[in-house]
Parts: structure tokens; sequence; C-alpha cells
């Protein structure tokens, strides 16, 4: 048991050390690079007011920040799905939850709606909505008998999710002049982000990984089944709602920021969860760093490989994301219900 923390221990750093390089390359590479050295003057001294300064604290530093925000919370969001569903095929972009995000959020947008709750924007809470919607529609549909039949659920979440997204085509008949825009947000992009996105988004993350990492044991009991969870004392209902609304809450956050992003919840979880085990309580950390770190190479690649032009995200993460879910469905051999 000792051994195992340690190696935890052990990857938790690699992670850290890679994060932060990345983080540091992304901010110094673009169509003006910028040397370490210029990269660490603009963000320690506040005072600073060259180009290259500006670049640094107001372009890119607010745009690495929320690859890591988003990266950290689909990689966790993907973390209890998998858990909670005991599917390692389900994440919030497969089971529907982005797309219902995605509805909510361009209803928002395209109706113009500007309000606030709790210091909170008319996009995020109306992504919530749709995707807390999403999220106990696909678990209703899916129960037979008390249970959740994988391939049932995913054949659900697809129609789910393809049903939200032509909801989300109509919406954007409906508002012509946003067209544009709205879809260049659906393909999921970074580009033009601000610190007001990072202080949108920091709230909705904070509280759905601190939730999500209460209930790490909870996790852990419900992979042992519902009747042992039971006998354990843990109130299995209560958890599951707990578990999707937390988790419905980050996916609700990375796609109001950023638009739809598909696979890392799918990708990061399972890599993590064959390399760690299924202890929940290392597994949530490790998928945080690890989605965190997915999501700013696949935005450098993004901004960089056609520079000076932009390749929205989501492209890049489907990309890799495609070919790994078609791996897991041929590994499983034979589908039934």
């Amino acid at each position: 048991m000792n051994r195992t923390w340690k190696n935890t221990g052990l990857l938790t750093s690699l992670l850290l050390i890679l994060l932060g390089a990345g983080c540091v390359f992304s901010l110094g590479v673009g169509t003006a690079p910028i040397s370490p050295g210029e990269v660490w003057r603009a963000i320690s001294d506040a005072d600073a007011a060259r180009a290259t300064d500006v670049i640094v604290r107001d372009i890119r530093l607010p745009r690495v920040i929320l690859a890591v925000l988003i990266g950290a919370a689909l990689g966790v969001a993907g973390t209890a799905m998998q858990g909670f569903f005991q599917n390692p095929m389900a994440d919030p972009y497969i089971v529907g939850v982005s797309s219902g995000a995605s509805f909510g959020a361009t209803l928002g947008m395209v109706l113009h709606l500007d309000f606030w709750v709790g210091g909170f924007s008319a996009t995020p809470i109306m992504a919530f909505a749709g995707a807390l919607g999403t999220t106990f529609l696909v678990y209703a549909l899916s129960l037979r008998g008390g249970r959740v039949p994988v391939v049932l659920l995913l054949l659900i979440g697809v129609a789910v999710g393809a049903l939200a997204a032509a909801g989300t085509s109509f919406l954007m008949i409906l508002g012509n002049e946003d067209t544009r825009l709205v879809l260049f947000w659906l393909l999921g992009s970074l580009s033009s982000r601000r610190w007001d996105h990072v202080q949108m988004i920091i709230p909705y993350f904070l509280v759905g990984v601190t939730v999500i990492w209460i209930y790490a044991r909870d996790l852990n009991v419900l992979l042992l089944g519902e009747e042992t969870a039971q006998q354990t004392g843990v109130d299995v209902e209560q958890v599951k709602r707990i578990i999707l609304s937390a988790s419905a809450l980050l996916a609700a956050a990375a796609v109001s920021v950023s638009g739809i992003i598909g696979f890392v919840g799918l990708i990061v979880p399972h890599l993590m969860r064959v390399i760690t085990g299924p202890d929940h309580r290392k597994h949530i950390p490790l998928s945080a760093l690890s989605g965190a770190l997915l999501m700013i190479l696949a935005d450098l690649v993004a901004r960089t490989v056609i520079s000076p032009s932009e390749i929205p995200i989501g492209i890049i993460t489907s990309v890799l994301g495609c070919p790994f879910f078609l791996f897991l469905i041929a590994r499983r051999n034979t589908i039934s219900f």
C-alpha cells in the first residue's frame, strides 16, 4: 500500500513538472515568440508595460490558466462519471452532458440573455441548467430494474446528445446574425479568452472538484455494487444525485467558456485508471493534472500548427479521442444489453 502511494507521488510530481514546463512553453510560443526570461519578467513585474509583457499577461496567461482549469474540470468530471456508471466509455461528451450544456449556453447567447444570479452571468447558468437536465434525462431513460446497462446508457446518451445538438442548430438558425460566433464556439476554442472568463469558471471549478473529492470514498464503495454500498452506510441515491450534479457543474463550467471540447473526460480518466487502479482518492487529482496537461498541449497545437490562423481545439481533441473510443469499443468484443 505504501509503495502504491509512493508511486502515485512520483507520478504526481512528474505531471506537475510537465504541466509547469508546458505552461511556460505555451506562454512563449506564438506569432510573437517570447523567451522564458521575458515570460518570467512579465509575470513577476506587474508594472512592466512593454509589448511582450502585455502579450504574456493579458493575452496568453489567461488562456493558459483557462486551459488548465478546463482540462482539469473535464478530467475530474470524466473520472466521476466513469466511476459512477462503472463504465470506462462514459464521459460528459459521450453521454450527452456537453451537448446539453451547449444547448443551454447557446440559448442564452442567441436570446441575448443578460442576467446575473449570485455573481454568475447568464451563459454559465444556462449551460449548467442544460447539462444538469441532460444528465438526469439520460440516467432516467437508462434505468432498467434499478441498474444502468452500459450499452443502453451510451446509446441513449448519443440520442439525447444528438437531440440537444439539433436544438442548438435550430437556435442558430433563429439567431442567424450570431451564427458564426456560435458555430466557432461550438467547435471549442480558447481564442480571445480573457481574465473575465477565468473569473467566470473558477467558482464552478472549485465547487465541483471539491464535492467530487469529498465523495471519493463513496465512489470507491459504489464500485463494489449498490447493495454493498448501502450495507456500509452509504446513501446511494443521494450520492448519485450529488455526483451527477457536480459532474454536470464541471462540464457546464468548461462548455460555458470554451464551447464543446470532447473526449478529454474519456481519455484521461481511463489512462489514469489503468496506471493507478480504481482508487478515486488517487485517481481524481491525477486526472485533474493529466487533463490540464492534455489541454495545454492540445491548445498549443491548435494555435500553432497553421499559425497565424487557429484550429478549434475541439477538433484536436476529437482527432485524439475518436480512435481511442473506437479502440475501447473493439476491446469489448461483444455488445449486449
